[in-house]
């Protein structure tokens, strides 16, 4: 009897010990980490003479900034990349991922008066410098980007220099694209920079 009973107990226990491990929930499987925005490839820069080569993708801000921007975006949650074709063009993407949807728009926001600002900015340091600056507008993709031109020139030396520029965001995304060359704005691809802003927003998520 007393063998039956030891019998029994121990059926029992090990019925509670499996009851009791069905009961524990597995582990949850671990969140996949956000996938990391998308940068413009080389065949998506506005059309050049000579083709367009690209650069590695480099964490934090660029070692030499840029002219009007420098300073602004935060090395942590950004990324850059340089892109140059054989003919002294250039140009560059910096895409920064910020904390809040909020510190994403107050970001953006502070870029583009760094731009609207830039050539007013330049000819306090350069008083021999002149130059126009124009808002290109605003292109109808993700929460907005905005395009701007800056035409500068040294009249005492015969050069002169554009740059086109624009500010995107998507969440709490932000990217910069710049681009410039030798010449005026009458030769710059307008348009096909507006593309390249537009492809650049798109992509990124």
């Amino acid at each position: 009897m007393r063998n039956l009973r030891t019998a029994v107990l121990t059926v029992l226990a090990t019925g509670l010990a499996v009851t009791a491990l069905a009961q524990v929930p597995a582990a949850a499987a671990p969140a996949p980490a956000p996938a990391q925005p998308k940068f413009l490839s080389a065949n998506q820069l506005p059309a050049s003479h000579t083709p367009w080569t690209a650069g590695p993708i480099r964490k934090g801000v660029p070692a030499e900034g840029s002219v009007c921007t420098t300073g602004i975006a935060p090395a942590a949650g950004t990324r850059h990349r340089d892109f140059r074709t054989e003919l002294d063009t250039n140009a560059r993407q910096t895409i920064t991922v910020a904390p809040t949807t909020a510190m994403a728009k107050a970001l953006a926001a502070e870029l583009r008066r760094a731009l609207e600002t830039c050539l007013d900015r330049l000819k306090e340091q350069d008083p021999g410098l002149e130059g126009e600056a124009f808002y290109q507008g605003r292109i109808n993709v993700e929460e907005g980007a905005h395009v701007y031109s800056i035409d500068t020139s040294y009249p005492e030396v015969g050069s002169t220099d554009i740059g086109l520029y624009s500010v995107g965001r998507d969440g709490r995304t932000v990217t910069v694209v710049e681009w410039g060359q030798m010449g005026e704005l009458d030769g710059a691809p307008l348009e096909g920079f507006k593309k390249t802003t537009r492809t650049a927003v798109a992509k990124l998520h």
